[in-house]
């Protein structure tokens, strides 16, 4: 959680940086996201590249398991469906300006806050990358605090499910402490594979009208 403050502090004095009218041309360019973001891309390719043990974890998994990050795709999408249609009823109108694929971008994330807020900010916004990025914030913070409950209350899959691509580094602790070690390979190779499919998902949804 430490590491999500710290995210969101750094969020906030970019605010206050661009509010001040201060900041030199350079930093406003598009030019300097798109080396930002090829940056973030290069480490995260290095992290995954450095895991020797990943070819072997991988290779223990049962072949059921396997297709546990189908389902948290598949089923964050459904989530994130059923939220836009709920929040844009004639009751609740909150998303009137927003289309469905906005919020499967911003759902497709998968508590991987960093990449996908720079993404949907290229491609949709600025607004709509600060969304993305506090909602995935969210969920990592959620998976953190409640991983005991929603082992107990919906089996040892659900904390994994719930951290989407942050359940091979941040919450793999909590994770691990809650439903043993037996479940460590998965976890690494749920977060490898939802962590991959990122850059991949939310561009998706963020190209379609």
């Amino acid at each position: 959680m430490k590491g999500s403050l710290i995210v969101v502090a750094f969020f906030v004095l970019g605010v206050l940086a661009g509010r001040s009218d201060g900041m030199p041309e350079w930093m406003l360019s598009s030019g300097t996201s798109f080396v930002a973001l090829c940056a973030l891309l290069l480490c995260v390719g290095i992290s995954i590249g450095l895991n020797p043990d990943m070819k072997s974890e991988i290779k223990s998994l049962n072949p059921r398991l396997a297709l546990l990050p189908v389902a948290t795709i598949l089923g964050s999408w459904m989530g994130a469906m059923a939220a836009f249609f709920l929040m844009n009823n004639d009751v609740c109108s909150l998303l009137h300006h927003r289309q469905l694929t906005d919020c499967l971008a911003v759902d497709s994330g998968f508590a991987y806050y960093s990449l996908s807020s720079i993404f949907i900010t290229e491609y949709r916004g600025a607004e709509l990358g600060t969304i993305a990025l506090l909602a995935n914030i969210i969920r990592e913070m959620i998976t953190l605090l409640l991983t005991p409950l929603l082992a107990k209350w919906f089996g040892p899959l659900a904390p994994i499910s719930s951290g989407g691509a942050t359940t091979m580094d941040t919450t793999l602790p909590i994770i691990t402490q809650t439903v043993g070690q037996r479940y460590v390979a998965l976890s690494i190779y749920h977060g490898f594979v939802t962590d991959f499919t990122v850059p991949f998902v939310v561009t998706m949804w963020c190209t379609l009208a």
